[in-house]
């Protein structure tokens, strides 16, 4: 099986198929995304690999050879469409990525703003299949404070989740620089909980903060500073009157990363969910985002 390196290392083709037959001649081949490295396991056949790891796979247990190259020249440009949302420009994300043990295709137009500057992101069934929604910032901000406001969230499908995060794709020693605001069960069909704050590597106790999103147009705040993350959940559009009191809150102060090459995103996407799959086209929209260095 083969990791191809391109921020994090990722299981290629796709997650849902990583192994590669050895043919009788002892040869083998696949396709592959492009990276900056690539590695090449030989496993045995109980060997179960994660989608995307941060580090470098190694030997040991089911892995009993691997081979690690550098890859040639340099990748291309993914092709990205320009859109213009709260005064930022952002790119729209149009080829697929993994993503929540799904490989996820994105479509261009999925992600649009209206008439009064809000910004949509879809996830809706085309021919090639189920396609999300993804738009990067194009420039980094570091530390200050994040302000969003999103509309009615708190009854998305099981399988369904928006993501405002920040990730730097060449920082994976760092855990590419990300914190997160997520609203979603992750195909869980019920559950009190379903919205969380968190910063990577969420396996690490006490860098997930989970809670209940209610009903109605929310504003998500986060303040950013040197170690010193704190996430705010207010009811409504606006949260600049002194009076303005959050529905949730939590800081964290281990491990919050510095700033460097990260940037902003929304994601809309699909997570995998044998007993509940998404069934229907299915939209969130956010009015507004503010940065206030």
């Amino acid at each position: 099986m083969i990791y191809a390196q391109s921020g994090p290392w990722w299981v290629q083709p796709w997650p849902e198929h990583p192994f590669i037959a050895i043919e009788s001649d002892s040869t083998w081949s696949t396709r592959t995304h492009l990276g900056y490295e690539y590695a090449a396991l030989l496993v045995n056949a109980d060997y179960h690999p994660a989608p995307t790891i941060d580090l470098a796979p190694t030997i040991g247990g089911s892995v009993v050879a691997l081979k690690i190259v550098h890859g040639v020249g340099s990748l291309p440009d993914l092709p990205i469409v320009p859109l213009r949302f709260s005064g930022y420009d952002w790119k729209v994300r149009t080829v697929s990525a993994a993503r929540g043990g799904l490989n996820n295709l994105y479509a261009a137009d999925n992600a649009w703003t209206d008439k009064s500057g809000a910004l949509h992101l879809r996830i809706s069934n085309k021919p090639a299949g189920w396609t999300c929604a993804q738009v990067v910032l194009a420039r980094s901000l570091g530390y200050g404070t994040y302000n969003f406001v999103v509309r009615d969230t708190a009854r998305l499908d099981p399988a369904v989740v928006l993501s405002l995060h920040t990730f730097d794709d060449s920082a994976g020693d760092k855990h590419f620089r990300e914190w997160d605001i997520e609203i979603g069960r992750w195909g869980r069909a019920a559950g009190r909980e379903n919205a969380q704050f968190g910063i990577q590597p969420f396996y690490v106790p006490g860098n997930l903060a989970r809670f209940t999103e209610p009903t109605g147009t929310l504003t998500y705040s986060m303040l950013w500073e040197p170690g010193r993350a704190v996430f705010k959940a207010f009811r409504g559009s606006s949260i600049q009157s002194g009076d303005a009191r959050p529905f949730y809150e939590h800081t964290f102060t281990a491990g919050v990363p510095s700033p460097g090459q990260e940037l902003l995103q929304a994601m809309f996407y699909i997570v995998a969910s044998t007993q509940n799959p998404v069934q229907k086209n299915t939209e969130v929209v956010i009015d507004r985002f503010e940065y206030l260095p």
